[in-house]
């Protein structure tokens, strides 16, 4: 077992202990259905389940309070990235909210022991803004529940660079894999998968916390894929929303 796997485990094991007493009793729900209900915050937690019928039905401005690199690495689908020194952050939310204090905002960082959202969701508290709610969870526990992340295309490159054990798969038709694809990529066309035509993809089953990243011809296919995989045993799964043409030319680079 690698010591990434190990470390991903250990940190489940212990959001596991802080959030399923409280899960189970407070509200008598799911893991879905979970929060670290948080004694003396200013802001209240959203739960995986919550996040996601916000993403969509679109009804709040999702805030990654990470950096921009991390960003780029991996992050919700439709959040925004903040990416702004300590300072000047609330006056930049400002800007994301339209002005408008009262709008709906998510933030989440880097799981419940990060304290970043939770710190500026005290400041934009203090500054007004009255509708301000975090994933206290954060991304560890997202990715750990089967969400879909997005990897943008300076992440993709970084990785290929930094990272020889990422897997790549590419999600376009055959007929076009064929065509040309990115080096040491392998193929699994979106629709033959879901469909059950392709029942098994190409992945490392000696380490279910490898990156996998997804590609296609304009994102669609990749995302299906990703979402299709939700419920699969791999917890690093990302898809690239751009176009294949956009990739292999930042790759070739």
């Amino acid at each position: 077992m690698s010591l990434k796997r190990i470390a991903f485990l250990a940190l489940l094991a212990t959001t596991a202990a802080v959030v399923a007493p409280r899960a189970g009793s407070a509200q008598g729900g799911s893991i879905y259905q979970a929060t670290l209900a948080e004694a003396g915050a200013k802001t209240a937690e959203v739960s995986t389940e919550q996040l996601r019928r916000i993403l969509a039905e679109k009804s709040a401005v999702i805030i990654d309070t990470r950096s921009r690199a991390e960003f780029e690495a991996g992050h919700i689908p439709g959040a925004e990235v903040l990416d702004v020194p300590g300072p000047d952050q609330v006056a930049a939310v400002g800007r994301m909210a339209g002005g408008d204090k009262a709008r709906a905002l998510v933030l989440y960082c880097n799981g419940p022991f990060c304290q970043a959202s939770k710190r500026l969701g005290d400041q934009l508290a203090d500054a007004g803004f009255s509708n301000v709610k975090r994933y206290q969870l954060g991304i560890p526990v997202w990715r750990a529940l089967g969400g879909p992340m997005v990897v943008e295309l300076g992440g993709v490159v970084r990785m290929l660079r930094d990272d020889r054990s990422a897997v790549l798969i590419d999600t376009r038709p055959a007929v076009e894999f064929a065509n040309g694809s990115l080096p040491n990529a392998k193929s699994a066309p979106a629709d033959d998968v879901v469909s059950g035509k392709l029942r098994k993809i190409e992945l490392p089953e000696d380490d279910f916390n490898r990156r996998v990243i997804l590609f296609g011809g304009a994102g669609a296919d990749a995302r299906k894929l990703a979402e299709h995989m939700a419920k699969r045993p791999w917890h690093n799964v990302m898809y690239f929303p751009g176009t294949y043409e956009d990739l292999a030319r930042a790759v070739a680079k």
